[in-house]
C-alpha cells in the first residue's frame, strides 16, 4: 500500500481536534503530467448515481484530472473486472462505489499492490486496509429517519422495516442508527416491528414484495413503513396503493429523488433525506486529487470496516418533507419547482 496513515493531534484552547492524515505516494512528477482517477461505480441505473458521476467528473476536470468511469450494473464479478481495467489503464487513485463492500476488499488489495490509494465513495468497503471513506454519515441517516417516523406516528405504532441491500455496509450502518431510536421503544412496548426484511440490491420490486408479505400477514393494521431509501419507498407505496393505503401510512425515504419529492408533495410519502450530492462528489474529487499527488488529507472521523478504523470524511444531511421542499431541493437547484409540483 502506498498510503501512510498517521494520527494528527492539534491542541486548541478549549478542545482537541484529532484528525487522520493520509498521504498518497507513487511517482508525483508522472502523476502531475497525467493525473487520472479511476471511478468504479456499482450502477448508473438510478438518477442519483448519474448525478454523482457528473458532479465528480466536472470537479475533477476543474482540478486538472481526467476521470475514467466504469459501471458494473450491480454485478460483483463485473466490478472486479472494471477495477482491473482501471488499474491497467494506469490510474493514479481509485474511487469505488462498491456493489458489495466485502467483495471489493480484493479490489483494494490489487490497487495497493500497484501503489494506488483507494477511496470508498458513499459505501464502505469492509475487511481491508482501506485508505479513505467519503460519505454522508450513514448512522446519522438511520437515526434521523427513525426519529422522524416516531415523531409523526399516532398512538398505534405497528411498523414494517425495509432495509437496504444486505451486501451494502451502509444499509447495516443505517439500521444501527435506526436501532438507537427504535430499540428503547420496542423494549417498552411503545412500538412494534411487525415485519422486516432486506431488499436485495435496493430494488423497488423487492420492497414491494416485502410490503405485500407484511399486508398478507397483518392485514391493513400497519401504521408505517420505515423504508431505507426512495427506491424501496416507491416499491412499498406501490403495494400500499394496491390496497388503498397510500397516503394513510407513514413512509420514509432517502436520496431526495424527483419521484420521491413528487410523492411527498402529493402526500403518499412523508419524508426523504436530502444529501447534497454536488458537495459529496466535489469533496471526493478534491481528496482523490490530493491523494494522487501525495498531498496531506485530514479526516476528522473514522468508521470500523471489520479490520481497521478507516479514516472518514462524513458530511451532514437534511430532512425534507412537504414543509421545506421549496427551501431545500428546489432552492438548491437539485430539482426544478415545476417538476416537483407538476
Amino acid at each position: 500500500m502506498n498510503a501512510r496513515i498517521a494520527l494528527v493531534a492539534v491542541s486548541l484552547a478549549l478542545s482537541v481536534l484529532i484528525g487522520l492524515t493520509l498521504r498518497g505516494g507513487g511517482d508525483t512528477k508522472s502523476a502531475e503530467k497525467r493525473l487520472v482517477i479511476g471511478f468504479s461505480m456499482d450502477t448508473l441505473k438510478e438518477a442519483r448515481w448519474q448525478r454523482d458521476r457528473d458532479y465528480f467528473v466536472a470537479k475533477a476536470k476543474a482540478l486538472g484530472a481526467e476521470v475514467l468511469v466504469q459501471s458494473a450494473n450491480s454485478d460483483d464479478t463485473r466490478q472486479m473486472q472494471d477495477v482491473q481495467a482501471l488499474l491497467s489503464a494506469g490510474v493514479s487513485v481509485l474511487v469505488i462505489v462498491p456493489h458489495n463492500g466485502d467483495a471489493m476488499k480484493k479490489a483494494v488489495e490489487l490497487a495497493h499492490e500497484q501503489h494506488v490509494p483507494v477511496i470508498a465513495y458513499d459505501r464502505l468497503i469492509t475487511g481491508t486496509d482501506l485508505d479513505l471513506y467519503v460519505s454522508f454519515d450513514p448512522v446519522r441517516i438511520g437515526e434521523v429517519q427513525a426519529q422522524y417516523l416516531v415523531d409523526h406516528l399516532g398512538a398505534q405504532k405497528r411498523i414494517v422495516r425495509i432495509h437496504g441491500a444486505n451486501t451494502d455496509q451502509n444499509a447495516h450502518f443505517m439500521k444501527q442508527g435506526q436501532d438507537k431510536v427504535l430499540q428503547p421503544l420496542i423494549a417498552s412496548k411503545a412500538l412494534m416491528i411487525v415485519h422486516e426484511d432486506w431488499a436485495e440490491n435496493w430494488k423497488p420490486e423487492q420492497a414491494k414484495k416485502i410490503t405485500n408479505a407484511a399486508i398478507t400477514k397483518h392485514g391493513k393494521t400497519i401504521d408505517a413503513v420505515l423504508a431505507a431509501n426512495d427506491g424501496t419507498a416507491g416499491g412499498a407505496i406501490q403495494a400500499l396503493t394496491e390496497e388503498g393505503l397510500a397516503g394513510k401510512i407513514v413512509v420514509t425515504g432517502q436520496d431526495a429523488e424527483l419521484v420521491a419529492c413528487q410523492r411527498i408533495a402529493q402526500g403518499s410519502q412523508l419524508m426523504t433525506i436530502y444529501k447534497p450530492l454536488e458537495k459529496l462528489a466535489a469533496t471526493a474529487a478534491e481528496l482523490a486529487v490530493k491523494l494522487a499527488l501525495g498531498r496531506p488529507v485530514v479526516a476528522k472521523g473514522s468508521l470500523n470496516n471489520g479490520k481497521v478504523d478507516v479514516p472518514a470524511v462524513l458530511l451532514d444531511v437534511v430532512v425534507v418533507d412537504k414543509d421545506n421542499l421549496k427551501s431545500t431541493v428546489v432552492k438548491d437547484g437539485f430539482h426544478a419547482e415545476k417538476d416537483v409540483f407538476p
